[in-house]
């Protein structure tokens, strides 16, 4: 949808002037809006996951490990598809989720895929600067990721950053000169961005972060001495096609969180980076971007 078709809809959960600021600044931070026993709740779920990591020794489709990672300290970069692996954070996206999404995206909202970036104590990885679509292109950009802060997030810990009215500039081409896909900008198009103007969403646990599929944000290091575990959830307004696989599978993919399916797709004019053929695995964001050995999927273009 446009983002004209969509404020023509009355808002369910936030106000007029937000969803004006999301299509303006591609990004919104909404602060305390998650009530602490919901967070409290995915807090538990969390360290149950963590508990589960202990008896995992490599990285592979679920697990992404960070160096150092054992059975007595775990340290992970991700868990890929959280919603599949507990429901507790599905029913948290469905139910709590929803009506947000359905602000920014239209009566009609799809699920896409989950994540769970975890950012680990003193030295956890950080994510370059990139934009999502590019991973996963669609017939138009009519999606969103949001994000969850279980515990406080600042600076300190790797804090989401944006850069502000991105979402409406070029997209990047995120392979690097040798032809391979590294997901995110390299230095000469960086160069072309205006980091001085970044705003980084530091918030209180409870507080959501959301970004446009074409705002390029990225995160620092995590120096302090907490992990920094963040729910990511991606949506799509339900017109918005799929043109290549998806990277993180999802047994709820186009499962309709608010509404209904689409009859029409809607085809936004302005072109699409295609990434690799996923079809043959996908690492992860970290694994890509640090160039790391087999962290990158195989270059086959998709036809058509």
């Amino acid at each position: 949808m446009t983002p004209e078709d969509i404020l023509s809809h009355p808002p369910r959960k936030l106000t007029q002037a937000q969803r004006e600021a999301y299509f303006r600044d591609g990004y919104l931070l909404l602060e305390r809006i998650i009530p602490m026993e919901t967070v409290e709740l995915l807090r538990r779920t969390t360290a149950e996951m963590v508990d589960r990591s202990r008896k995992v020794t490599r990285s592979d489709a679920v697990w992404d490990l960070e160096n150092g990672h054992s059975a007595v300290r775990p340290r992970l970069r991700r868990l890929s598809a959280p919603c599949d692996h507990h429901p507790v954070y599905w029913d948290y996206v469905r139910d709590m989720l929803g009506d947000i999404a359905a602000d920014l995206l239209g009566p009609d909202v799809k699920f896409h895929h989950s994540k769970l970036n975890f950012k680990s104590a003193e030295g956890g990885t950080e994510v370059k600067w990139h934009q999502d679509i590019q991973f996963w292109p669609h017939t138009n950009y009519s999606l969103l990721t949001i994000g969850t802060y279980i515990h406080d997030c600042g600076m300190e810990n790797g804090a989401l950053g944006v850069i502000p009215g991105s979402h409406d500039g070029p997209l990047f081409d995120q392979y690097n000169d040798k032809g391979q896909w590294t997901g995110c900008l390299q230095e000469a198009d960086l160069a072309k961005v205006p980091l001085d103007r970044a705003v980084y969403l530091c918030g209180p646990a409870g507080s959501l972060t959301i970004h446009h599929c074409r705002t390029i944000h990225g995160s620092a290091v995590n120096d302090s001495p907490a992990d920094r575990p963040l729910l990511l959830a991606t949506l799509a307004s339900a017109d918005a096609m799929a043109y290549t696989g998806n990277p993180i599978k999802s047994r709820w993919e186009h499962f309709p969180v608010r509404g209904g399916k689409a009859r029409w797709a809607h085809h936004d004019p302005r072109p699409c980076l295609l990434p690799p053929d996923w079809s043959g695995g996908y690492s992860s964001i970290f694994a890509l971007q640090q160039e790391e050995s087999g962290g990158e999927a195989p270059i086959r273009a998709y036809a058509g």
